[in-house]
């Protein structure tokens, strides 16, 4: 079984920071978490709010906590909104069904960890998140 090391989570959010530099994002925080939800590696730029390692932490979180990247789970989100009010209690509210959260996998298809990015467009979050896993070669699954 493949496992995420403090290296890969490492090269992982410095790769997704040089990629938002590249395109000239707004200031981002990078979270990577381990399977178990634990945090592996953390940066948050210059500038960027105050409130951005939890929504990052809760980008990760959420994507493991069910299995999908946060795309999948913002879509869910629009079509079971009573669900996602009772998974935002249940989670004492650290699930952020937004995208940014991805899902990392190792060489035998298991997820060993994910990463959050919070600070511009969800979009280009998750942009930057799956640059940093793929320049690792681990496997992202965003959605």
């Amino acid at each position: 079984m493949s496992r995420l090391s403090l290296e890969s989570a490492a090269h992982i959010v410095d790769a997704a920071l040089a990629h938002a530099g590249v395109l000239k994002l707004k200031p981002l925080t990078v979270a990577v978490l381990d399977a178990g939800g634990h945090l592996v590696a953390f940066k948050r730029q210059d500038g960027s709010g105050i409130l951005r390692p939890q929504i990052a932490q809760g980008k990760a979180w959420g994507a493991l906590g069910m299995g999908v990247g946060g795309r999948a789970l913002a879509e869910r989100a629009q079509q079971a909104p009573a669900f996602f009010v009772g998974l935002a209690s249940a989670s004492g509210g650290r699930v952020i069904p937004v995208p940014g959260g991805v899902l990392i996998k190792g060489s035998d298809g298991e997820v060993v960890g994910a990463v959050g990015i919070s600070g511009d467009h969800p979009e280009h979050d998750e942009a930057c998140a799956i640059f940093g896993i793929e320049q690792v070669g681990l496997t992202a699954q965003p959605g």
